[in-house]
């Protein structure tokens, strides 16, 4: 076996090449090296999201249970953390330190958060950690994908990155399984926080030697994007994400709780989280597979589609199978959502992409923080989630019928290639 390095071309490409090795033996030791690449992604989003974001979903109902937590008080600690979200993101962009450096410390501060979180000193610590927990998971996200990714476009298996993603619906299913398992042998709520944040930090330890090779370029390091003029679509683009922020994290805080409303036993209704979580999971896999047939507008319209129905299923279908319906709907295109919007945003600000993603990214967060005071706010006026829920689904629906009203969503030029084929097949 020879050795592989990496090198900028003139135009600020990656070049792989290889020395004294065959090109079967280059193949296979990519194939390796591209696979544990993509499985330290993996674990270090499923902990980033899987817990430091989205634990606190289906520990809600039994913090209602054992702590006396209010919707409320739900609403608000779920606003804390994606406040610390969009805190983190933004200062990803201006921290000058090495992606390894930011990965561990994130690993190292959601697991620890999370354990914390078991200590009963009341709602102020709650909000602290969980705004803390936001911030960390922000970072990871941010600087895994520019380790990640930079490494399997090196090597040539960029078509890992499905792999990386899935992390964040696989986090969820464990998430949503453990805590299946602890209100099933009637744990405590402090019993699942701490059995997270000690699965937090043994994944750390565990994949903590990958995160240090290599020198990956972080946002820091990269050259500021000149603004272009901030055409109606860049506004589309940023409303149209905002829209997607603020209606699926309605369903992505409260779902468990939605459940148990309609179903006391929790070994029946603890099935909603790991099912949005193995949905996501499914969906990040198979999207690269209509890739050719649809564009990435389009595909997002479709999603944002899906996600409405998904959050007003359980007003048309009550009990149980709504609920698991919208887990699916709104599980299976939440992760899609974000892949493919970043994507447009790429293909329509060129190279002032980042300029849009930062307002996107600053909408998204400014969304998800207002829906849970939202629903909070809704069940405390009326004793329920359908307001909200009409609500989140009414503004998916219009942002869909936004993204359509352009060229760009639709079938892909493969796609319609094909059709305009068939068509002359026929003639």
């Amino acid at each position: 076996m020879g050795f592989y390095a990496w090198r900028a071309s003139g135009k600020g490409e990656a070049r792989y090449y290889t020395a004294g090795v065959t090109k079967d033996d280059q193949g296979e030791a990519a194939d390796r090296e591209g696979m544990r690449v993509a499985l330290a992604a993996l674990a270090a989003l499923a902990v980033a999201m899987g817990i430091g974001r989205f634990a606190f979903t289906p520990i809600l109902p039994m913090m209602q249970q054992d702590a006396g937590l209010s919707v409320s008080d739900g609403g608000w600690l779920a606003s804390a953390n994606y406040l610390g979200y969009l805190i983190g993101a933004l200062s990803a962009v201006h921290l000058r330190i090495r992606a390894a450096t930011a990965i561990r410390a994130g690993l190292a501060v959601i697991g620890a958060s999370t354990l914390a979180m078991a200590l009963r000193e009341g709602f102020p610590l709650w909000v602290a950690l969980r705004t803390l927990a936001g911030v960390a998971s922000a970072w990871v996200l941010v600087f895994v994908s520019a380790w990640s990714l930079e490494r399997l476009a090196v090597l040539g298996r960029i078509a890992l990155s499905g792999v990386v993603y899935a992390g964040v619906g696989a986090g969820i299913v464990v998430a949503g399984a453990v805590c299946l398992v602890a209100m099933k042998a009637g744990a405590s709520s402090s019993i699942a926080w701490l059995s997270l944040g000690i699965g937090a930090l043994a994944a750390a330890a565990i994949f903590w030697p990958s995160f240090g090779s290599g020198s990956a370029a972080t946002p820091a390091a990269l050259p500021r994007d000149e603004a272009k003029p901030r055409s109606g679509d860049f506004w589309r683009l940023v409303i149209c994400y905002g829209a997607y922020g603020f209606g699926y994290i309605i369903p992505g805080t409260f779902l468990p709780v939605m459940a148990k409303q309609v179903v006391a036993d929790p070994v029946l209704f603890g099935w909603a989280w790991p099912a949005f979580g193995a949905a996501a999971v499914a969906s990040t896999l198979l999207v690269a597979r209509a890739a050719p047939l649809v564009t990435h507008r389009g595909a997002w319209a479709i999603c944002h589609l899906v996600m409405a129905a998904g959050v007003i299923v359980p007003l048309l279908l009550p009990g149980l199978a709504g609920i698991l319906i919208a887990a699916l709907c709104v599980g299976g295109t939440f992760v899609v959502i974000t892949q493919v919007g970043l994507q447009e945003a790429r293909a329509v600000a060129g190279a002032s992409a980042r300029t849009l993603i930062a307002a996107m990214t600053s909408a998204f967060a400014l969304g998800q923080i207002i829906g849970p005071l939202a629903a909070a706010y809704w069940v405390r006026a009326t004793g329920g989630f359908s307001g909200a829920l009409i609500l989140a689904a009414a503004l998916l629906a219009l942002s869909a019928l936004a993204l359509m009203r352009w060229p760009r969503a639709g079938l892909s030029i493969m796609a319609r290639r094909a059709a305009t084929d068939r068509e002359k097949r026929r003639r």
